[in-house]
């Protein structure tokens, strides 16, 4: 018997139920034979999954951060893995605290929190809460495919925008623009800003690294949607990866001329799973140049064969995870700084005035004063 060749799933950002790191024993496919599928349970498939939208009682919603690498104080997630199936998803792994996979399970059960907005009223009620730079969609995109039917996005940023409370959205999806009535009003009054996320131009590569997320094309008109109904709108060009994704001053020329005026960048980490999840993906598609890639991953974050992590290829201290070090890193920071320089992205915008925040009240009632 041999190991079965993963082959891509049409749709689908792995092809894989890949073992979490909390199972107690991991089954690999292989061919006896006697031909047939391959079965899902040995962690293998053969046809994309349908999307299953699994409910959760949240008991809270807001998650503060503290790491220094990060640009804003909490976050809000109304789901749970991402049916947009971007293989490089760092998030990928927090499936595995729900004992799914990381892989197909992450971007087919998306768990979905019924009472995110309810969780949220009450937490902006509570007397000793202070208004702070809030994030909706940092882990998994808030606007996926399964928001159009649950809507529960719309919820927050509709309580948000009654309570007058400063949020930024970060999303590769063009449902954003949905919800332009409540996001537009807030931006005139400096609490709103948007970015969108634009990892290449290039179609083909992004139908297979990001499979179910909107087209960049679709993603540009987004941006320009944004900017003209006066919301900040930045583009994340994240995550940069070594061989694969090279078009970052075409990515950055593209999103300032649709009007976005800021501008970001990190590069390509792989904690715990997603590590062999990658290393899958760049076997089934890029299998010519997947060793070269992993060598420059393995650099970035100084995973040489003097560093103790071995064949690892990710260092996860604060401070270099982000951007990455030696040569490699520097050069992208330099192509990036000079072409933001050379288009006009603006620095960091003006801090939202918290005064404007109103508390809810926990009835559900807003307040007049």
């Amino acid at each position: 018997m041999y190991s079965l060749p993963v082959s891509a799933v049409k749709g689908r950002g792995t092809a894989t139920r890949v073992a979490h790191r909390f199972e107690t024993s991991v089954r690999t496919a292989v061919d006896d034979g006697w031909g047939g599928d391959q079965a899902d349970e040995a962690g293998a498939t053969t046809v994309g999954s349908r999307t299953e939208v699994i409910w959760e009682e949240a008991r809270s919603v807001i998650v503060r951060n503290d790491s220094p690498d990060i640009q804003f104080d909490t976050s809000i997630n109304p789901y749970r893995g991402c049916e947009h199936g971007c293989v490089y998803c760092y998030a990928r792994p927090t499936h595995s605290y729900l004992g799914m996979s990381p892989g197909l399970d992450f971007e087919t059960r998306i768990v979905a929190k019924r009472n995110v907005a309810e969780i949220l009223r009450n937490e902006l009620a509570h007397s000793r809460y202070q208004p702070s730079s809030l994030v909706v969609g940092t882990v998994t995109d808030a606007y996926q495919p399964v928001e159009r039917e649950l809507g529960l996005t719309r919820s927050v940023i509709e309580l948000l925008a009654q309570t007058r409370h400063p949020f930024g959205v970060i999303t590769k999806s063009s449902g954003v623009e949905r919800d332009l009535d409540l996001i537009a009003p807030m931006a005139a009054l400096g609490l709103a800003t948007v970015h969108v996320t634009i990892t290449t131009l290039d179609a083909k590569l992004a139908c297979v690294m990001e499979p179910r997320a909107a087209s960049p094309l679709r993603r540009l008109r987004t941006i320009r949607a944004l900017s003209e109904h006066g919301i900040p709108v930045g583009v994340s060009v994240a995550p940069q990866i070594p061989f694969v994704n090279e078009d970052m001053e075409k990515v950055l020329e593209a999103a300032r001329e649709a009007g976005a005026t800021r501008a970001f960048y990190t590069v390509l980490r792989l904690p715990w799973e997603l590590d062999p999840i990658f290393r899958e993906w760049l076997a089934a598609h890029f299998p010519q140049r997947a060793n070269r890639v992993l060598a420059r991953v393995r650099e970035l974050h100084g995973r040489d064969e003097q560093n103790s992590g071995g064949d690892r290829l990710y260092d996860a201290r604060f401070g270099r995870r982000f951007t990455g070090q030696g040569a490699w890193a520097e050069l992208l920071r330099q192509r990036f700084e000079k072409t933001c320089a050379r288009l006009g992205f603006h620095g960091e915008r003006a801090a939202p005035d918290m005064t404007l925040f109103r508390p809810p009240d926990r009835s559900g009632q807003g307040r007049l004063f």
